[in-house]
Formats: structure tokens, C-alpha cells, sequence
């Protein structure tokens, strides 16, 4: 959806307070002199704090350490420079397919927890494929929040983009029914489902989402079906929690990570691409529609790392 150079240019701007976040855990520890049991305890300790949690970073560590073992490695710069690696190949090795590609028909069904931005997301995404000739529309299949219908109608009338709703309190299932009727009748290329912002906890919500996903996938034949997990990057080690219950639920193929333009340390990135194996597709670069971007893993990893030493 966007060029390669923009994006990395786009994540590196969005990851800004991110970035100076890290660079403030990080920044002294690899400016120490030599690389001991102190350093790899400070390293560990720093990730830890940064969101990455517990198992991607003592995975990270026990490989910065090997690689340090078999190469003699005496200067911290080139742990700093592993490091980094790390990070890219994390994201990378997950693949670069194109989330939306053009020639493909797709179903993007939305979910994620309340608050964390999941309408605004979905307004983000419809502008960018718009702008590039989509044939794009939305399902309102957010029921639960009157608020949250009108939200998305708000943004379709600013966007001209048709919106399917219901009343609130309809059947998100009947919303969801409706929309991929429409789109087969109008042509539409791409359909983006808004879901409710429910809580992982309940287990009837959660089937119910599994029925939203069921009506899509007997419905949208001919279209190709990407669930997408909007995370707030300020949620910590509770956005995994969220991950791994969604994605049992409805198979989830990517993730959006929102405010990450704000203070959050974003170290959840590297938890769910690392323990469970979702690429991080888009990146919240702000409150304007058009703040948004494709993750660029290496964009992301130059902006929270400090700087070599030797640069």
C-alpha cells in the first residue's frame, strides 16, 4: 500500500517518544567499556521494562550472548549491532507480503479491546486504499455501542464510503450478512468489519465473533479474509494476553499497533511477533486520517536503538 521508503520513513517518525523511551534504558548500557555479567543483566532487565517481556527477552539475550561466545566479542557496539539484527529478522522473518494487495478481493474483519482505537484504524486504512482505487466498504457490525455505529457512519460520509448498519443492539452477525451482500451487488473490492470492543474475558462475546468470522468466510466467496488486531502499544505485556486469546478465536493474520506516536514503549511489538508469530502490519502514526503507515521493521529498529557509539 505504501512505498518502501515511505514506510520506513513513516514508522521512523511515528516511533519517535517510542524510540527516545528505549534510548533512555539502553543508551547507558551500551555505552559501558567492556561486555560482563553486569551488562547482560542491565540488557535483560532494560527489555523486560521496554514491553518485551520476559520470554522474547531472555530468548534475545541467550542469542546475543552465544554469538558473543563463539565470536570473542569484547565491545558492546557489537552487541548493540546484533541486537538490532535481532529485531529486523524478528519482524522480517514473518514475512513481507503485502497485507492489502490490490489484485486481491479481501474481508478485513477489525477486532481488538475497547479504546484501543479500533474505528479510527479502520477510517485510517479505508482512506489508503481508497486513494489507490479501491472500491472499498464498511461494515458496521459493532452493535453493542450506539456510539460506535455512529462513528463509523461519521467517518464513511466524511470518506465517501458506503457504511452497512443496523440499529444498535441488532445482530452484528445480520450487519456482517448484509455487507458482504453489498459488496458482491456493488462491486466493492474490499470490505473492513467493525467489531465490538469486546472484553477477551467474556466468553460470549468471543463466540460471537467466531459467528461474525463464520458468516464472512461462507459468504465472501471469492474474497480473501484477513482478521486484523488493533493493540494499543501502551497496553504492555496485557496486549499478548490479548493476542493470544483472539487469534484462538478467530485466527487473527496481522496486527495494527496504535499510539505509537505517544509514550508507549512498544516492546509489545516484539512479544507478539516473536512468541506468536503475527507480523506487525500498520503502525497509528496520529490522530489524522492519513496517520498511518506499514511497519517497517527496519525503520523501527533504527529509531529505538541508540546510535552506534562509533558513528
Amino acid at each position: 500500500m505504501f512505498g518502501r521508503l515511505r514506510r520506513k520513513e513513516k514508522t521512523e517518525e511515528s516511533t519517535q517518544k517510542t524510540g527516545a523511551a528505549w534510548k533512555r534504558a539502553l543508551g547507558g548500557i551500551f555505552g559501558r567499556s567492556g561486555i560482563d555479567d553486569d551488562f547482560w543483566e542491565e540488557l535483560e532487565e532494560a527489555l523486560i521494562v521496554s514491553d518485551v517481556g520476559v520470554q522474547t527477552s531472555l530468548e534475545i539475550i541467550e542469542q546475543l550472548r552465544d554469538l558473543t561466545d563463539e565470536n570473542g566479542w569484547k565491545d558492546t557496539e557489537q552487541v548493540r549491532s546484533a541486537l538490532h539484527d535481532r529485531i529486523v529478522t524478528t519482524f522480517a522473518g514473518l514475512g513481507e507480503e503485502d497485507p492489502l494487495p490490490e489484485d486481491v478481493k479481501t474481508v478485513l474483519l477489525v477486532v481488538g479491546v475497547n479504546g484501543v482505537g479500533k474505528t479510527t484504524s479502520i477510517a485510517k486504512i479505508a482512506q489508503s486504499a481508497k486513494s489507490e482505487g479501491r472500491n472499498v466498504l464498511l461494515a458496521a457490525a459493532d452493535t453493542f455501542r450506539a456510539g460506535a455505529i455512529e462513528q463509523l457512519k461519521i467517518w464513511g460520509d466524511r470518506l465517501d464510503i458506503p457504511v452497512i448498519a443496523q440499529n444498535a443492539g441488532g445482530d452484528p452477525g445480520a450487519v456482517t450478512f448484509d455487507a458482504m451482500s453489498a459488496a458482491k451487488a456493488r462491486g466493492a473490492d474490499l470490505v473492513i468489519v467493525d467489531t465490538a470492543g469486546r472484553l477477551h474475558t467474556k466468553h460470549n462475546l468471543m463466540e460471537e465473533l467466531k459467528k461474525v468470522r463464520g458468516i464472512i468466510d461462507r459468504e465472501g466467496v471469492g474474497f480473501t479474509v484477513k482478521v486484523l488486531l488493533v493493540i494499543d502499544s501502551n497496553t504492555g505485556q496485557n496486549g499478548l494476553t490479548q493476542a493470544n486469546v483472539f487469534t484462538a478465536a478467530v485466527r487473527c493474520d496481522g496486527v495494527m499497533l496504535t499510539k505509537l506516536d505517544s509514550t508507549a514503549k512498544g516492546g509489545i511489538a516484539l512479544a507478539i511477533a516473536g512468541e506468536l508469530g503475527l507480523p506487525v502490519w500498520f503502525a497509528g502514526t496520529g490522530e489524522k486520517v492519513d496517520d498511518l503507515s506499514e511497519f517497517d521493521p527496519a525503520g523501527f529498529a533504527d529509531t529505538i536503538l541508540p546510535e552506534s557509539i562509533a558513528s
